[in-house]
């Protein structure tokens, strides 16, 4: 039998190439695990218009791909010029996440600054700062655990959703609890083109009993769904800003899908509450001392590690009403 050697130009050294060298930038799918690799092209228009801020009265440092930047330049202590805030808000809109170092407010003063956004939510099943209610305390340690661990948008269970959150760091534990948001149009436009139509007009029924029953006593239940009842939002909402559209369901208030039975209600929001765990969807903050962190609530759904237990991790959140999803 007669065999050829290779010749040395023919040869290719395993490791030297790349094994998507020769495939068109896209997805590369691995059939057996339905798993699919490669740049999410659609991101790449979002992230070139962000990577040039050009602000009047903030510096603004983009940190993430669609999402997340730093602003600095502005004393959060004091009182903010008009063309500060409008700044911020529109940096607000453009980056979706929006923080700031090194702000030691006091709660007066975090409440001060919020309501230069807007009139401001009272949460009815959290316990508020006692002097400020409109300040949501989250103090969590080796006897109050940290449960907000999951995707999800605040308070869709209400008719009229806030608009954004101001959270304030108080004390953070020296590793861990960070806090991890996804671009919720970036997820929308990452859907398949049949997922799109096929959520295209739908709308689905948010429930605050999904994570807020064991918070309320059996004797005022009924009191409670009174003052809150089931609401009807849209399974795709429009950004009242921006026009973009951003998925709207949760695995914490998103109860079910409307007219669909519930088999397929269920896979179907399981299936769209998985997509922000992508992770070029995400930016992820951790927390200083004093940082104060403003997030648009439309645009992105946020997650808070619990994986400091049992450290301290004190937060203050200001809520900024909204407006009805359509």
């Amino acid at each position: 039998m007669t065999t050829t050697e290779p010749k040395a130009d023919d040869t290719v050294a395993a490791g030297t190439s790349d094994p998507a060298g020769n495939v068109t930038p896209g997805r590369v799918v691995i059939e057996r695990f339905g798993l699919t690799l490669g740049p999410w092209l659609h991101l790449a228009d979002e992230r070139q218009r962000l990577a040039d801020p050009q602000y009047d009265h903030i510096t603004v440092t983009p940190r993430g791909a669609t999402l997340g930047a730093a602003i600095d330049g502005v004393d959060l202590t004091g009182d903010l010029s008009d063309g500060e805030v409008e700044d911020i808000a529109r940096a607000l809109a453009d980056y979706k996440v929006v923080y700031f170092r090194n702000q030691p407010v006091t709660s007066g003063q975090h409440v001060a600054f919020a309501k230069r956004f807007g009139d401001l939510e009272i949460h009815p099943f959290i316990t508020g700062n006692a002097e400020h209610p409109e300040l949501v305390r989250f103090e969590k340690g080796a006897d109050t655990g940290g449960f907000e661990n999951g995707w999800h948008h605040d308070v869709t269970w209400r008719e009229v959703p806030s608009m954004g959150a101001i959270l304030h760091a108080i004390q953070v534990p020296p590793t861990g609890g960070d806090t991890l948001f996804a671009d919720m149009n970036a997820v929308y436009e990452g859907l398949s083109d049949e997922i799109k139509e096929r959520i295209d007009g739908l709308h689905a029924i948010h429930d605050y009993m999904l994570a807020f029953a064991h918070q309320v006593p059996e004797d005022k239940k009924a009191e409670m769904r009174e003052k809150y009842p089931l609401v009807r939002h849209p399974v795709v909402r429009t950004h009242p800003v921006t026009g973009r559209k951003l998925l709207y369901v949760n695995g914490y208030f998103t109860s079910h899908i409307e007219g669909m039975e519930d088999e397929e209600s269920r896979a179907l929001i399981t299936e769209l509450i998985s997509q922000p765990a992508v992770l070029e969807y995400q930016f992820r903050l951790n927390w200083e001392p004093d940082t104060i962190v403003f997030w648009d609530n439309a645009a992105v759904q946020h997650y808070a590690a619990s994986d400091y237990y049992p450290d301290i991790r004190i937060m203050e959140r200001a809520s900024v009403v909204g407006t009805r999803p359509v």
